[in-house]
């Protein structure tokens, strides 16, 4: 079973794709290790060799950020701009959309389920 940065890759699929279960691994940075390590992007996980599985993780672990440091990283830039009372920031606070966003209607799965309103009857037929 190959780990790599904590990570279980799924056995049966292709590394190209297995790769992409690291956070902050996707696609294009998955074909570029392989293309880094020249391990095939055609193969199985379960089909690769140690040599192999070491030489992801040190490229891995030597040239990018992932898992746990790429989380926290992510957590302290959007903690730093709640700090510093940007508008980015007030928009993360309230659980609002921050890029833009209309709310007016939409904004749903930022906003989460609609609540009630009270004292507003429903309309009966």
């Amino acid at each position: 079973m190959a780990r790599i940065a904590g990570v279980d890759l799924p056995r049966e699929k292709r590394v190209e794709v297995g790769l992409q279960y690291i956070y902050g691994i996707g696609k294009t940075v998955s074909r570029r290790i392989l293309t880094e390590t020249g391990v095939s992007p055609d193969t199985r996980v379960k089909d690769l060799s140690d040599t192999d599985v070491n030489r992801l993780r040190q490229v891995i672990e030597r040239d990018y950020r992932v898992e746990g440091a790429l989380r926290t990283e992510v957590a302290m830039n959007i903690k730093r701009l709640m700090d510093i009372g940007s508008y980015r920031g007030a928009r993360h606070r309230r659980g609002l959309p921050v890029r833009g966003q209309r709310t007016h209607t939409n904004a749903r799965t930022k906003k989460g389920p609609r609540r009630a309103i009270a004292g507003k009857k429903k309309v009966t037929k």
